[in-house]
């Protein structure tokens, strides 16, 4: 098997890299992003409302089909645009943070070039695919 490293004088801000800070970085966009989501619901008046586990749901994806099972009377501000805009980074970030994951883990177990160019290009199909589902059930 080929040794798959790089000595230290040709290693440097290559795509490897940016990907590995876009890891870290959209990992740390997506807890912002549930941050905020449990801090408008709690200001919105969930914590009034709804109990936590409602809360949590509402963070991890903002939709209005989870207030609509609880005590909140008046929907509007949870319809809103923000919402739906958070929702959406929310959905974009996770999908290619994880699918970006998958195929960083099939480089490292997959020693065929083919048998990767094949799992990646399964892997972009299924990120178009889960990003256009879960975009249309958060604009729906």
């Amino acid at each position: 098997m080929a040794k798959r490293t790089l000595p230290l004088n040709k290693r440097g801000f290559n795509f490897e890299s940016q990907m590995w800070i876009f890891t870290r970085l959209s990992a740390l966009g997506m807890y912002l992003f549930i941050l905020i989501g449990i801090i408008g619901a709690l200001v919105m008046g969930a914590r009034t409302q709804m109990n936590m586990a409602d809360v949590i749901r509402w963070g991890i994806m903002p939709q209005i089909s989870h207030v609509v099972n609880t005590n909140v009377t008046d929907t509007v501000l949870w319809e809103s645009i923000l919402w739906k805009l958070t929702g959406s980074a929310l959905v974009l970030l996770a999908v290619s943070h994880g699918v970006h994951g998958l195929v960083v883990i099939a480089d490292d177990y997959i020693a065929s070039k083919l048998g990767r160019q094949i799992v990646r290009l399964i892997s972009m199909v299924a990120m178009a695919s889960f990003t256009f589902i879960a975009l249309y059930i958060v604009w729906k």
